[in-house]
């Protein structure tokens, strides 16, 4: 269980209190901008984000807070919304109440702009900026602000995707790999519903995406990092590209992945550069490995069977699905690891199990009208908190997607593992595993 840092609050002049958190002990203070509008309390929910955050912890003194408006700080009244320079000074009274003199700010997306403000009025609080994903203007490439309609269509596609004409999806956009997780998807609603109401999320969108720091960008003097992921389709690279040739003697890097929310993709690749830009170290997280039965499961024809029987039937039977997938790994003593897309990813101490676990999901999950097919592989993996990676884990993933519907395939390593167990093989020839060298021999469970 991650241990979930006090909320505490700051009072403003104008009498709003902030609420804040602070995690970690390191000698440099690091200011985290708010994340969109997931407030600090629902921060920790998320195992990747607080796996992330732990890591930026690990170095640091980490301080977080929500906007006035947002989350669990102080109500405003949306007839005359904050503007960039009164979130700023937001930021400077929660570095007041902690005794942060100077500190790093970290910052993501739409809210850039508030940490480029704040480092160019207050360069005395401020000892570096890392912008990730970021932006000085949300049209920087078309030479001019959106146009208000526009605007408000964006707007309106990010608060309410199903009431808005356009097709809008941002987690598709900017996390498919986990657009169609419903834990994450769960988390992500649920963390937006508690940082602000539709109005609130309407009027603040409007202030930050209709913002324009481009003219301010000349006058930061503070280090800068500039990160963008190359391949981000809903904050393009070209932002970052501008943000670095604006800024003097900014550092720029740009990292592969197409995530625009910072914690999800390669975050240790991120952390790792965060890390040596602000401490000069580029430490490496400590692995575990131990010797595991990975087990991939995949929903077949997932998105046609979504649309013959609507959302709202099919969100339901997914939610069926995820009992059913959960129940079988707790009876089989199975480690559920995430959800991957439109299957799931768990880890098994033996194979045996891991077999049998596999084929009462396939054989439970008919009755919902679901057909699966899945993938085993046993070898050393990397234990990353609640997460595992490792050449093992992309080696079941591999072998997962060779599995034809209602298929239980496994590699010659798993056989070989389970030898006068009673489970019975069939010979399903030698294939090449995109990614992995040399050809593997994969058999399919019978039975």
């Amino acid at each position: 269980m991650v241990s979930l840092p006090e909320t505490k609050y700051a009072k403003t002049a104008d009498g709003l209190h902030l609420a804040y958190q602070v995690l970690g002990t390191g000698a440099l203070d690091v200011l985290m901008m708010p994340v969109g509008f997931v407030p600090v309390d629902a921060m920790m929910e998320e195992p990747a984000l607080a796996r992330f955050l732990h890591r930026l912890a690990s170095f640091s003194r980490l301080i977080r807070l929500d906007f006035r408006g947002v989350g669990l700080s102080d109500p405003v009244g949306l007839s005359d919304p904050p503007t960039l320079e009164q979130w700023a000074h937001d930021a400077l009274t929660v570095l007041d109440a902690v005794g942060a003199e100077r500190v790093a700010v970290f910052a993501t997306c739409e809210i850039g702009p508030v940490a480029i403000m704040l480092a160019a009025t207050f360069p005395d609080r401020v000892k570096a900026l890392v912008l990730v994903n970021s932006f000085a203007q949300t049209s920087v490439g078309l030479g001019s602000a959106l146009p208000a309609a526009e605007l408000d269509e964006v707007v309106e596609a990010f608060v309410d995707p199903a009431g808005s004409s356009s097709d809008f999806d941002y987690l598709r956009l900017a996390a498919p790999e986990v657009a169609d997780a419903p834990a994450f998807r769960d988390w992500w609603d649920r963390a937006g519903h508690r940082g602000a109401s539709p109005a609130t999320a309407r009027a603040f969108l409007r202030v930050t995406l209709a913002s324009d720091v481009s003219e301010v960008l000349s006058v930061i003097t503070v280090p800068t990092l500039v990160v963008h992921r190359v391949d981000n389709r809903a904050t393009p690279v070209t932002q970052g590209r501008f943000l670095a040739a604006h800024i003097s003697g900014a550092k720029y890097v740009e990292l592969p992945g197409c995530e625009d929310i910072f914690w999800l993709g390669d975050a240790d690749g991120l952390l790792a550069t965060v890390e040596e830009f602000l401490t000069g170290n580029r430490s490496i997280p400590q692995l575990d490995r131990v010797l595991a039965t990975v087990l991939f499961t995949d929903i077949v024809r997932s998105t046609e069977r979504a649309v013959d029987v609507g959302d709202r039937r099919w969100t339901q039977t997914l939610d069926r699905y995820d009992a059913v997938v959960h129940g079988e790994l707790e009876r089989f003593r199975g480690n559920h690891v995430k959800a991957m897309g439109d299957g799931t990813l768990a880890t098994f101490d033996g194979p045996g199990r891991a077999i049998r676990a596999a084929c009462a999901i396939r054989d439970a999950v008919r009755s919902l009208g679901i057909e699966v097919r899945a993938g085993l592989h046993t070898g050393e993996v990397e234990v990353r908190d609640e997460d595992v990676g490792g050449i093992a884990v992309h080696i079941g993933q591999r072998v997962s997607a060779k599995a034809e519907p209602g298929e239980v395939l496994v590699s010659r390593t798993v056989v070989d593992l389970v030898a006068g167990s009673g489970i019975v093989f069939s010979d399903r020839g030698e294939h090449e595993l995109k990614g992995v060298p040399g050809s593997w021999k994969l058999f399919a469970v019978v039975g």
